[in-house]
């Protein structure tokens, strides 16, 4: 049994770049992590009924997949860039060292979200293995309307090295991803059901499987 860290930059990133790989790994009896770095907040304009709804969604997300714990950071959203670094990597820090995680997903270091690339900065320096030597794996995920829309040059391109067969869990990650409300779109918008299921496809064609997340190994230790 290993335990997985899941690194959000905001709810709705973990379904949208590894759901079906969450699932697989809780079918086979493994500990998954939830770790949200945002959120909307009163400070920040959003209303109250907009805020008590994406906390019913984190809530009906958390039991959708069983994680086994969920965190919460609670940094403003949109304004991750903001913030001193060192904020964020220790309260990141102090998550890490309480769970132990021996595989940890983060964001594409590229997106085009400045949350997302702040999120993939912090997670580097979070887990250096001189401090963290129980990190044995880190895996970087795509997201749809994140990472293909960064500017088309070399140094932005998201290259798999990976790939997790999430035939058995499509369906079920579309679902969950229906719990998102405000996120999912009729296509061609970029997230809708069918552009997601058309990734997971055209991932899935690349490793011979009918439908596959893709994955960038930033580092392994076995």
């Amino acid at each position: 049994m290993k335990k997985i860290l899941i690194v959000a930059p905001h709810p709705d990133d973990e379904t949208l770049g590894c759901g079906g790989t969450i699932l697989k790994y809780k079918a086979i009896g493994n500990q998954v992590y939830w770790l949200i770095l945002t959120n909307i907040l009163q400070q920040d304009k959003y209303g109250k009924k907009a805020i008590n709804s994406r906390q019913q969604e984190i809530d009906a997300a958390a039991r959708a997949y069983n994680f086994d714990e969920f965190f919460k950071l609670d940094f403003p959203a949109t304004k991750l860039d903001t913030l001193p670094k060192r904020q964020i990597i220790e309260r990141v820090t102090d998550v890490i060292g309480k769970i132990k995680p021996e595989v940890v997903y983060i964001p594409n270091r590229s997106d085009v979200h400045s949350d997302h690339r702040v999120t993939f900065d912090v997670m580097v320096s979070a887990t250096k293995t001189f401090r963290y030597p129980f990190i044995k794996k880190i895996l970087m995920y795509e997201v749809i309307s994140e990472t293909e829309f960064a500017p088309a040059v070399l140094d932005n391109a998201f290259i798999p090295n990976s790939f997790s067969d999430i035939t058995n869990y499509m369906d079920k990650k579309l679902a969950i991803m229906k719990i998102y409300k405000n996120e999912l779109r009729r296509f061609p918008f970029p997230r809708s059901k069918e552009n997601i299921k058309a990734l997971a496809t055209f991932r899935g064609a690349t490793a011979a499987l009918k439908y596959a997340e893709a994955f960038t190994i930033l580092k392994e230790i076995w």
